[in-house]
Order: structure tokens, then C-alpha cells, then sequence
């Protein structure tokens, strides 16, 4: 078959889809990811084939003019999706009538305008079989639904976005459709209409699901077709130190706080300097993965901490007592994978819902970023070092996961959806 794979211009997001694109391209299919020209390099370095389309922009650019002009975002799910976080008899049509305007015409429109044409352009000359996109690039159901492929969303976290969509299908039963009551299936209805066809649901969450959660900490939509897959580790290319063969001599902690606040220059959301200082004196080593730029700005360095600006969590986390982290699902899913207890700071999009199912799982506990001290985490951490029923439920998370079938398992369920089969 051939497979053609797009996302967002955001390595992370990527990094979540190789594995898959691996064992496709091990089966025997070819693959190609499609994504703008920046993720090139990315896309390469992971031994697949790229192909640059569109032309490079994203939301970044957005938050980067907002941030010289003294704005500041609000941290979170963003309107419309925020609504999982409430009741649902808290949520209006209205509401979220509204929340899809904002965000389509916010986000939506330039997230997916750049990449759309040239993508269906390309589809169109290449003819996959099977196109998988991730929840926010529509235009990978756009180019699928131009060229009647298959396709499939490869879920980068909790399905928010299926979720919402059912609480407004709920709640706009009956009520028939005029423009504007839908302004999501007007905006890609449009697309729709201009290479011949009409808008339908799986334009918005595919004709199914792929999900890399474990499934304790899944959040799903209760009419989507949803496939569990084994997540696999895969941060880019990566150096295993020579510090890191030996095995540790005290307890070792993790402390990591992301790939995309690096790769963007952000602040972190927490002080890391109060972190520092709060567990210099405990009896452990701490490993800290700190950007040059924070780290040239710390005025202290325990000595029982190690900071370096990147080791990869598949070598690092199976050494490790517990880890604290920004609860990112790479970062989340790795050390649920190698049965690690952890501390999440939480602070934007899923992650404090992810980490809420965490803490309720009972494998880590949780502290929203905003209230992160250096003291509130010394606390934590030390609950997690010193209480075996964290590390009980890590490890049932653990075997959760490892019981979910690898990548390699739904390469067969793909080929029978493609419409065209082996060529």
C-alpha cells in the first residue's frame, strides 16, 4: 500500500507517529509524511521519507508576536475543548457553537490553510491508499477525502477533541442545519464541496481512532471506533553517556519538563532554581534535563544533581525511583511503560486532565504548575520515594500497557481498510 502520514508542524507530535510509520514501512508498504517544510529534517532523522508541502507556519509564530506585544495566553484546554473539563449538563450548544468559531478561525484555519491545497495536490498526483493524521490537521481528511482513501486520527493524547465533538452532536440533535449552526462542518464542508464531494463526520475524527494512552488514562468519545497500540519510546536521535551505564548508587530521579519548551526557547512553567534548592539535600541523584539558557540562569547546583540538556528517557527512566515531569504524553507514556512513579507539574492543553486519570490510577500524584513550589514538590516526591503502593500501581500500569498489542498488530486491520488493498 502506499500510507502518507501528516500532523502539525510540532516534533513531539511527530515523534508519537514513527513508531507506527516504522512498522508500516517494515510490513512492506511505502511511506511518506507529509507535513511543512521546517519538519523535514525531523522527518529524515527518523529514517522515513519526507515530503515538504505547504509553506511554514504554525501557531508558534502567533504566540511569538502576542509575546512581544505583552499578551498572555492562557494556559489549558482552549475553547471549544475545554468543555470536557465540565458537567455535561454544564455544556450550552451555544457555547460550543461559539468555542468552534473562535478556535477555527484562531487556530484551525491557520494551522490547516498552509498545508491543504498542496497537500490534496500531492495526494492526488501519489494516490495513497491510507492517509493518518493527527487531531488537528484536517487537512490529512481533506486530501483523504479528495482522493477517496482511507484514513485514520493517531491520537497525541486525550481525545478532546472527539469528545466535544460528541457533546455538540448531542446537543444539536434535532435541530436541523442552517449555516453558521455548525461551524466546523461549514468551514470543512467548503473544502469538501471544492473537490467534489460533501462534508460527513469522519472529516472531523476519521473513520477511526489509533490511541497510544494505556488504557486506564484513555479519555474517549463513547461513538468513535476507537484502536488501542502499544506506545513505543522514540524522542529523535538520541546518545546513551557513559554516566548512565552504570547502575545508580542512591535512588535516581528524573526531572524533565519537555522537548517542545526547548525546542520553541520557552520559560518553564515552574521555577526550576526553587526545585533545586527544596531536594538539594536529599539522598538521591537527581538527573535534570535543563536547557543551556535555564541552566546558565541558575544561581545554584545541588550536588546531588546532574544537569544535562537532553538524554533519552527509554535509556534514563528505566534507572530511575521516580520521576517528576510536565506530564507531556511522550514523557507520561515512556515512564508509565518502565513501571516509574511520577510527579507531574501540569500546566496546559491535556495535561491536567491526563495527569488527574494518573493520580486517580494511583501510579504518581499531581501538582498543577501553578503551584509548584520548591517545598510542594520536595513533598511529593518524597511520598513517591517512600511509599511502596506508588510504585505497586506503577508497575500495574506497567503490565496495563504492555498488554495493549504493538504497532505491528494493526498493520493487518490496516490493510484490509484501504479501499484499493496491495498494489
Amino acid at each position: 500500500m502506499r500510507i502518507l502520514f501528516t500532523c502539525y508542524p510540532e516534533r513531539t507530535h511527530f515523534l508519537l507517529m514513527a513508531p507506527l510509520a516504522w512498522a508500516l514501512r517494515t510490513a512492506g508498504h511505502e511511506v511518506r509524511v507529509a507535513c511543512q517544510p521546517k519538519m523535514t529534517e525531523a522527518i529524515t532523522q527518523a529514517g522515513l521519507t519526507a515530503v515538504p508541502v505547504g509553506s511554514d507556519r504554525d501557531l508558534w509564530q502567533v504566540f511569538g508576536r502576542l509575546k512581544g506585544a505583552g499578551a498572555r495566553l492562557r494556559p489549558g484546554l482552549a475553547e471549544p475543548y475545554d468543555a470536557v473539563e465540565r458537567r455535561p449538563e454544564d455544556i450550552t450548544l451555544e457555547s460550543l457553537r461559539e468555542g468552534y468559531r473562535v478556535r477555527i478561525d484562531a487556530a484551525h484555519k491557520m494551522t490547516n490553510a498552509p498545508l491543504a491545497g498542496a497537500l490534496v495536490e500531492y495526494a492526488q498526483r501519489w494516490r495513497p491508499d491510507l492517509v493518518i493524521w493527527e487531531p488537528l490537521t484536517f487537512a490529512g481528511a481533506i486530501a483523504a477525502k479528495a482522493v477517496g482513501a482511507a484514513h485514520a486520527r493517531m491520537l497525541i493524547g486525550a481525545d478532546v477533541y472527539g469528545l466535544t465533538r460528541h457533546h455538540f452532536l448531542r446537543l444539536n440533535s434535532g435541530q436541523g442545519h442552517r449555516q453558521g449552526d455548525d461551524p466546523l462542518a461549514d468551514w470543512l464542508g467548503g473544502y469538501a464541496r471544492k473537490y467534489g464531494e460533501e462534508f460527513t463526520e469522519d472529516m472531523v475524527t476519521g473513520q477511526f481512532s489509533i490511541d497510544l494512552l494505556p488504557p486506564s488514562l484513555q479519555v474517549h468519545a463513547p461513538d468513535l471506533d476507537y484502536r488501542s497500540v502499544r506506545f513505543t519510546p522514540y524522542g529523535g536521535p538520541a546518545v546513551v553517556p557513559r554516566w548512565l551505564w552504570e547502575p545508580p548508587r542512591r535512588p535516581r530521579v528524573a526531572l524533565t519538563l519537555g522537548l517542545t519548551v526547548s525546542d520553541h526557547g520557552l520559560a518553564y512553567p515552574v521555577d526550576v532554581q526553587d526545585i533545586l534548592d527544596a531536594v538539594g539535600d536529599l539522598d538521591i541523584e537527581l538527573v535534570a534535563t535543563v536547557s543551556d539558557a535555564v541552566r546558565q540562569r541558575l544561581q545554584r547546583i545541588p550536588d546531588n544533581a546532574r544537569l544535562v540538556p537532553y538524554v533519552p528517557m527509554q535509556a534514563l527512566l528505566p534507572t530511575c525511583t521516580a520521576v517528576i515531569h510536565h506530564a507531556g504524553v511522550g514523557t507520561l507514556t515512556t515512564a508509565a511503560l518502565y513501571g516509574v512513579p511520577q510527579l507531574t507539574l501540569p500546566w496546559d492543553v491535556d495535561q491536567p486532565l491526563l495527569s488527574a486519570r494518573l493520580a486517580a490510577h494511583g501510579a504518581g500524584l499531581t501538582t498543577h504548575a501553578t503551584r509548584a513550589t520548591g517545598p510542594a514538590v520536595r513533598e511529593s516526591l518524597l511520598r513517591l520515594l517512600e511509599d511502596e503502593v506508588f510504585r505497586r500501581r506503577a508497575h500495574d500500569l506497567r503490565e496495563e500497557l504492555v498488554a495493549v498489542p504493538p504497532a505491528n498488530s494493526l498493520v493487518q486491520e490496516l490493510e484490509e481498510r484501504a479501499p484499493a488493498g496491495i498494489r
